[in-house]
């Protein structure tokens, strides 16, 4: 079975679904009911660049033309960069939502800005007086929008992912936690301010935040400290038989928090249902439901609600198990009034440093990592001198000038490609690809998309095909609802990547579908047309 490819969580408020839905039907002509295929005079290239249906490999026209599409719209574009030639194009400047394909902009301008090679060190300053093993004083945290805090960290230095990842947790099944510590920058840090011999703080320990604010318009809302993406992880297993109480373990586990379970273990077959509620801030979670005997273990979510609260306890915390006693009270507010205008002259007596930019980029492309798009917005308003996240659109647009996009032809309100407002068309979404084959990081971008039957949002598809392996590309997805007729009212599936073509020869390419629709209510239905749009990608790799 194919993964889902998204780039929005499928429980969104429906109004809200529907609205964007709406929006896609009005700007991309899908309203119109028109039948997807071309008329006989778009099998010829026309003045917008088409080429039709022409020449395309029949197993792609026979997917087009299902009845499950006849009020769609349907994009394709594919070239070949060495010498821009138009391989096969259907609607290439027209918009289309874009899903999570607008993170292949999104992700561009801050590798671009920042480099591939760019860390984030997060320092801890000693702000007070030394006497010895004794700080008189505090310890502050000063967040750099470090996306994992060594949370995905290996021994290697890579960023770990899984293929589902645990930030989907609650809207798809089967999300699985990659093994390493969540909380291995902090205590990092921790042991570093041992070592630098502070046994004592007579004082507090704060997070300093204010490297940007959060801007509630971008969701999931970036934070200048994230610590295992600002979730509390709940994985419930099936008790020894059923009747009995289901088996809790989450993480990370950091006072305030308090996790109880009343989930009981039901007949193998039963159905499993596990709802997850959280109160005084989030803070006190409880879990209920069941879980049949048979069920793998289910992973679910809750929201860290005060990531910087969240990050001070779990430091002070750690300090303790370092061996370090701080005397301020580790359940009370973040004093952020104590902070200093800055930190010159004060001694640093630790620092986190990330790995390189690439492998975040990498683990938001293969997962499609929603909030590691919308950091990225936030993180090019930083390098502005800006605090406000907005202010990173401009730099995103200059860095899209410079690469020869035509940044017209895309509408962007976030970084991940699920604002009602995103919008892009098939060309422009192939000169970003194009960009990259021009650059050194060509082969490091292009492995940092999914890969066809491989990894990512991708592991799934074609596993058996003569194109496994060999198509390069970011998946995307907007779903609402469609209440007046009991199904799934599919905004966009899209995917665009590149396809290895042998001899050293990439084609970028695009191929999406805006107002598709389900049979039924039943998330899996949408899996069908995801899987259509990877197959479609796979028969253009294949294709001479």
């Amino acid at each position: 079975m194919s993964r889902p490819i998204h780039s929005a969580p499928r429980r969104r408020a429906t109004a809200a679904g529907c609205a964007v839905l709406l929006f896609a039907a009005l700007a991309s002509g899908t309203a119109s009911a028109a039948d997807p295929t071309p008329s006989p005079s778009a099998t010829t290239p026309s003045a917008s660049g088409d080429t039709g249906l022409a020449g395309l490999d029949p197993r792609i026209t026979e997917i087009m033309r299902k009845p499950d599409y006849r009020n769609a719209q349907w994009g394709l574009l594919q070239t070949d960069p060495d010498n821009g030639r138009v391989v096969h194009s259907l609607f290439p400047e027209q918009f289309f939502i874009p899903g999570s394909t607008a993170k292949l902009i999104s992700v561009s301008g801050p590798w671009h800005t920042l480099g591939a090679d760019h860390r984030f060190v997060t320092p801890l300053y000693a702000v007070g007086a030394r006497d010895g093993a004794t700080l008189t004083g505090d310890l502050d945290l000063v967040a750099q929008g470090d996306l994992t805090m060594g949370g995905r960290t290996r021994p290697d230095g890579t960023v770990a992912y899984t293929d589902l990842d645990h930030t989907y947790a609650n809207d798809f099944p089967g999300a699985t936690l990659t093994p390493e510590n969540p909380l291995a920058g902090i205590d990092l840090l921790a042991r570093q301010v041992r070592d630098s011999g502070i046994t004592r703080v007579d004082g507090d320990v704060i997070v300093d935040s204010r490297l940007f604010l959060p801007d509630p318009e971008l969701v999931p809302t970036p934070t200048p400290l994230i610590v295992n993406d600002n979730l509390i992880d709940l994985l419930t297993t099936p008790g020894d038989r059923p009747g009995a109480d289901a088996r809790l373990d989450w993480r990370p586990k950091v006072a305030p928090y308090q996790v109880t379970s009343a989930v009981k273990t039901v007949a193998a077959g039963k159905p499993t249902a596990v709802t997850v509620t959280a109160t005084d801030g989030g803070t006190r979670i409880r879990l209920t439901g069941t879980i049949a005997a048979d069920s793998a273990p289910l992973l679910r979510t809750s929201p860290i609600g005060d990531p910087a609260g969240f990050g001070r306890v779990a430091l002070m915390e750690a300090l303790e198990r370092a061996g370090v006693h701080v005397t301020a009270d580790p359940t009370g507010p973040n004093p952020v009034g104590r902070l200093p205008h800055d930190y010159a002259g004060r001694p640093r007596v630790a620092a986190y440093t990330s790995p390189p930019y690439a492998q975040y980029a990498k683990l938001i492309l293969k997962v499609s990592h929603n909030l590691g798009a919308n950091l990225g917005i936030c993180l090019l308003a930083v390098t502005a001198k800006s605090d406000q996240c907005p202010a990173g659109f401009p730099v995103l647009a200059d860095f899209l000038d410079q690469a020869g996009v035509d940044r017209e032809q895309a509408q962007l309100m976030d970084g991940r490609g699920g604002n009602p407002a995103d919008r892009a068309t098939p060309q422009v979404l192939v000169q970003m690809l194009a960009y990259w084959q021009r650059t050194p990081d060509a082969r490091l971008f292009r492995e940092a998309l999914p890969i066809l039957g491989v990894d990512g949002l991708l592991a799934e598809n074609c596993r058996s095909c003569p194109a496994r392996g060999k198509v390069f590309a970011k998946t995307g997805a907007a779903v609402g609802g469609d209440a007046l007729n009991d199904r799934l009212a599919v905004g966009a599936i899209t995917i665009a990547g590149y396809l290895d073509k042998g001899g050293g020869r990439f084609d970028t390419f695009y191929a999406g579908v805006n107002g598709a629709s389900t049979p039924g209510a039943d998330p899996t239905e949408v899996l069908a047309i995801t899987n259509d749009l990877a197959m479609i990608a796979a028969y253009l790799q294949e294709s001479s």
